[in-house]
């Protein structure tokens, strides 16, 4: 379905509906057969994709009393063996770099026989990743277990050759011959399971969805699921801080090739190639589209659809365990990758107090009986691609951590079956209430600064973690940050606030500039007045057009918009006149304590998550922003909320 944008009277109208009728719809509870049985129906709706319009929800209800429970089999091998690096020869004559691990005997001797395999694609350079699993070598726990690991430089990283357009359609055309090669073998037996972190997931996702036969399963760890939406330009804004990180650890890890040395001939080449892509080709120009505003990179289109996983899980057709963080760069997209899959396929989500560093390793496991990440992965393979009989239908379909609660809690289903809309007013004079404004309540302003959430929890965020090495205050109480913002508070609650699933915020704003950012930051704040960040979102005012029809609803009410982000969806922000401006705030769990006070903080900017192309950073700068409070302009939130009992 093509995208209908609707104007600012439909988004008034949505939310005027909203405030007006609070009473959700409730959903049958019949039990399901099985994970890809029909299910009953849900107060959720999904969420809409580029290609796709939203539909009402359903509850996963088989497995509901599933539980965690311990699995580390014997190792079948004592050791393994790494084979010299191997070349796959393209249908264009590139070739790849490829690196192959097996079972062996306790001298490193190649186990004979042949193994099922384990995928993995990586653009870190295959040679790196034999000294850092996540980064995509072979994990000898996995190995010694009885499985092949086969891990390959994607075109134009590496050791590889080739041009890198980071998940274009070239190199997803390569990810269906490295199955073929990897299927056929010699130490293969021709069953794949599909493994990887970040970019290495999100091959795994995009490999998955080309159903090659050999391919039984799939455990990808932090996918992201929307390019553009997740990271790349949240909220209309493009990343400053991971993304020019992440481009520029590509192109070292690019040109860390041995073979330049060992291989003059053969690698010098291999090596000036892919410094030529990083400075005239890809890296650098895509840096520079972005910050300029490009259109065919600032706005959502062809270019990150192709690159998106969630445009085409509908075409996974395996067993597939996601694995995320509420720190996570994709924090926004995997529980939606498990939603898109629960009803077609096995799909489990294990969502954990991660940034993506820590995501990666499964820091603070096992805990609450959730084990080591690398025996989740064991057993997912072991019964979907050995075909085993070990018990991995039978773990809980939703795992999340929750903050507050500081512990591992298990679900049927996400989003949470639950959950109940629940508006939440920003008042005059700071106040959060459930409580309608009346007619005439003062106004509150801050200014347009592009600084705003510099040292925050965003920090930590948006550099994949690697700030949280720095034990700075700031990065764990959002008071600093909030300085620049203007700060929404309820009274301290008399009983715990559960919220569960993502967020949104419609503030009517107005702006004495020509664009503006909206930053909405939810925390919960402790009696000491610490507040803790729980999550956040970031919005260009003038990209605040909604599509209602791919938007997220819960009881009837819009709670996750889904903004077009294209040129023709451009509104421009008219000068002091209040526009009502939807920001969606990304999922969290987490309950507030009694005693505890909820609060929301909106600001013009979070430079960590972004930073406006040049041309709307300019006509954004100098600005002031007016919040609106009234009955006729209701600044709100609507959160997910979950009876406290659901923690038990």
């Amino acid at each position: 379905m093509r995208s209908s944008n609707s104007g600012p009277a439909t988004i008034r109208a949505l939310l005027l509906a909203a405030v007006t009728t609070m009473a959700g719809c409730g959903g049958s509870s019949a039990p399901a057969g099985s994970g890809t049985s029909p299910t009953p129906a849900s107060t959720w709706s999904t969420l809409g994709t580029s290609t796709d319009a939203a539909a009402p929800g359903t509850v996963v209800t088989a497995n509901s009393d599933g539980t965690w429970t311990a699995y580390d089999p014997p190792a079948e091998y004592a050791g393994i063996a790494r084979l010299p690096v191997q070349y796959i020869t393209t249908r264009d004559g590139i070739r790849l770099a490829t690196y192959v691990t097996l079972p062996a005997d306790a001298d490193g001797n190649a186990a004979p026989g042949s193994f099922p395999v384990v995928l993995v694609q990586t653009p870190y350079n295959g040679v790196v990743g034999g000294y850092v699993d996540g980064l995509g070598g072979a994990d000898p726990y996995i190995v010694r277990h009885g499985y092949a690991t086969v891990v390959v430089d994607v075109r134009g990283t590496g050791q590889s050759e080739g041009v890198w357009e980071a998940f274009g359609e070239t190199e997803q055309a390569d990810y269906a011959e490295v199955t073929e090669w990897a299927a056929n073998q010699p130490f293969s037996d021709g069953r794949i399971g599909l493994y990887g972190v970040s970019y290495l997931g999100i091959t795994a996702m995009l490999t998955a969805a080309q159903h090659h036969p050999a391919v039984k399963a799939a455990f990808p760890i932090v996918p992201i699921g929307d390019g553009y939406r997740d990271i790349v330009f949240t909220g209309g804004q493009v990343n400053p801080t991971f993304i020019p990180l992440w481009l520029s650890l590509i192109t070292v890890l690019g040109v860390t090739n041995p073979t330049a040395l060992t291989d003059p001939a053969n690698g010098a080449p291999v090596v000036l190639e892919h410094l030529v892509n990083a400075a005239l080709r890809f890296q650098a120009p895509l840096v520079l589209q972005a910050l300029t505003g490009d259109p065919d990179t600032a706005y959502d289109g062809a270019f990150w659809r192709a690159r998106s996983p969630l445009e085409r899980l509908d075409q996974v057709t395996v067993p597939t365990f996601v694995v995320g963080g509420l720190r996570d760069l994709f924090q926004r997209s995997e529980p939606t990758s498990y939603e898109a899959l629960k009803n077609r396929v096995p799909a489990k989500l294990l969502m954990g107090p991660w940034t993506h560093l820590e995501a990666a390793f499964g820091a603070g496991l096992p805990r609450d009986g959730v084990p080591l990440l690398n025996q989740i992965q064991l057993r997912w393979f072991d019964q979907h691609v050995k075909g085993l009989a070990v018990g991995a239908e039978r773990m809980p379909n939703v795992t999340q951590w929750v903050y507050g609660a500081e512990r591992y809690v298990t679900a049927s289903d996400w989003p949470h079956p639950a959950a109940r809309a629940q508006r939440w007013f920003l008042r005059a004079n700071g106040r959060l209430s459930t409580e309608a404004p009346g007619a005439s309540e003062a106004v509150s302003r801050a200014l347009q600064v592009p600084i705003g959430g510099l040292c925050s929890a965003s920090t930590v965020q948006w550099t994949a973690g690697a700030a949280g090495y720095i034990p700075l205050p700031c990065f764990e109480n959002s008071n600093a940050s909030d300085r620049l913002a203007i700060v929404y508070e309820s009274e301290p609650l008399s009983a715990p606030l559960y919220l569960n699933g993502p967020i949104q915020a419609d503030i009517w704003m107005e702006s004495t500039a020509g664009d503006a950012g909206l930053s909405i930051r939810v925390s919960d704040v402790d009696p000491r007045g610490v507040a803790r960040t729980l999550t956040n979102g970031l919005q260009t005012a003038s990209l605040r057009a909604v599509d209602a029809s791919r938007s997220r609803t819960l009881d009837s009410q819009m709670i996750q918009p889904w903004h077009p982000y294209t040129q023709a969806s451009v509104l421009p922000l008219p000068r002091n006149e209040p526009v009502l401006v939807p920001v969606e705030v990304f999922q969290t769990s987490a309950v507030i304590a009694a005693g505890h006070r909820l609060r929301v903080s909106v600001s013009a900017s979070n430079l960590p998550q972004g930073v406006p192309p040049l041309g709307t950073l300019l006509q954004s700068l100098a600005g002031i922003i007016t919040i609106h409070n009234d009955a006729a302009q209701p600044s709100s939130v609507v959160l997910p909320v979950v009876p406290a009992s659901a923690l038990n």
